[in-house]
């Protein structure tokens, strides 16, 4: 057995990789864990999912799991991730878990989890449950009668505690705008539906037609020129398309531009710092952010801060240093000031907040960012060398040599493959046909060096 949690929690082919027993397993143990702080009583969990086929069989595995160590379970039934981290805490649960592989086609599935405070678990927590499982032993003696679980009757209908929450927090009016939102035929269809009705706008909606083998199949945050098509199609002012649990926003502006996460980050930045809502004037980013976007923020007075690649690790930072906006490329963004996660549906809200209160029109507030070509190159190397690229004094010199020449307006970022025996090499650049060939180039040197 592998290494069960990833960066975003448990995940691989469902009833494969990810079977009912491995869930089953994942519930008692998380149990386990639980009632070290639930002393006296049961823990509840709130559970949600995606639309994948697979959902109901992970869910009931996950479930006996949870009910045979005596835990109790509030089914939230279909919803994003970000809702279960809301319902966490609006419930006064213990945990929540959610069942999805984000942005994965419906074949995989994935369990992640989230603490009482609406965070997802701590390494070390990771770490406890990976190792009761690994022990192939019942985690402890099974309750029988009344100290087993149950499943509670929801005193709220969960998918409107999630949508209120969200409409509350709306203050800006959107009447007027017409707004295509490409669902991705997952977890957000009925949530977005009640947000954006709720709100004024005209909507169209795409990719709202879940069946369980459709999620993230052409439409959603992975294909957004799905979404372009239908902006320039509809007339409409901007678009939004989401992942497969809604944690991930993509936008398109009038012009059928598509605007990533680093575009969205430098708007949503510069109007909280205009209102003095951005602490520390600081953004968190990951290193696979574009270089663009660190210019153009500087240029504005806000400072940027980087991590290793993934939402975790920008959370991680973002607590330690007090930045309330961070994110990635791929359309993870964390407002801390109010979520515990990324939430595509809240950051459409706050986009849309920072366009309005611009007044100007989408295209004009993504015009403040240049986005610099980037290109990503594989060399395949013997595994045993892929982290000693820095070792050798001709690629190190290379790297050196290659960002020096772009005079400030460019980057090299050389990473290793953390599956693969591959080294990655990544350079952004103002000049496309200079960062091709410079590319190629450390390509074919570290492979002949290392391979």
């Amino acid at each position: 057995m592998g290494k069960l949690f990833g960066t975003d929690g448990v995940r691989g082919i469902a009833n494969r990789d990810l079977t009912p027993e491995l869930a089953c397993a994942l519930g008692k143990a998380g149990v386990l864990v639980l009632r070290k702080t639930t002393v006296g009583r049961k823990p509840i969990v709130v559970i949600g999912k995606d639309t994948r086929i697979s959902g109901d069989m992970i869910e009931a595995g996950l479930s006996a799991g949870i009910l045979s160590m005596g835990g109790e379970i509030l089914r939230a039934g279909v919803m994003p991730t970000p809702a279960i981290a809301y319902l966490v805490r609006a419930m006064g649960a213990d945990c929540g878990v959610v069942i999805s592989a984000s942005h994965n086609l419906f074949e995989y599935n994935g369990i992640k989890f989230f603490n009482g405070q609406g965070f997802k678990l701590d390494d070390a927590i990771e770490a406890e449950i990976e190792k009761i499982i690994r022990s192939g032993k019942d985690p402890a003696a099974s309750p029988i009668g009344a100290a087993l679980g149950q499943s509670l009757e929801k005193t709220e209908d969960t998918i409107r505690l999630y949508t209120d929450h969200l409409i509350s927090g709306m203050k800006t009016d959107i009447s007027g705008m017409k707004i295509v939102v490409d669902c991705a035929h997952g977890a957000a269809v009925r949530s977005a539906q009640i947000v954006f009705s709720s709100l004024g706008a005209e909507t169209v909606f795409i990719g709202n037609t879940p069946n369980g083998y459709n999620i993230n199949d052409g439409y959603g945050s992975t294909h957004p020129e799905k979404l372009a098509e239908a902006v320039l199609r509809e007339g409409a002012d901007i678009g939004f398309a989401f992942d497969g649990d809604a944690d991930r926003l993509i936008a398109a502006d009038e012009n059928g531009r598509i605007l990533d996460g680093d575009i969205l980050m430098y708007i949503c930045a510069k109007q909280m710092k205009q209102e003095g809502k951005l602490a520390g004037n600081l953004l968190t980013a990951t290193v696979m952010s574009n270089i663009g976007l660190k210019i153009a923020l500087e240029q504005t007075g806000i400072q940027i801060q980087t991590t290793d690649v993934g939402d975790r690790y920008v959370l991680e930072r973002m607590l330690a240093t007090g930045s309330v906006l961070g994110g990635e490329q791929s359309g993870h963004i964390i407002f801390l000031d109010d979520n515990t996660t990324g939430d595509g549906l809240f950051a459409a809200l706050r986009l849309l907040s920072a366009i309005r209160s611009h007044g100007v029109r989408v295209s004009e507030a993504a015009d403040g960012i240049r986005i610099y070509p980037q290109i990503l190159k594989n060399a395949r190397v013997k595994n045993e060398n892929k982290n000693r690229y820095m070792e050798d004094s001709e690629i190190r010199s290379a790297i050196e040599a290659t960002e020096k020449s772009m005079h400030g307006e460019g980057r090299v970022l050389i990473r290793s493959s953390g599956t693969e025996p591959l080294v990655r090499v990544m350079i952004e650049g103002s000049d496309q046909r200079f960062i091709d060939e410079a590319a190629g180039e450390l390509t074919a040197l570290i492979e002949r060096k290392l391979a």
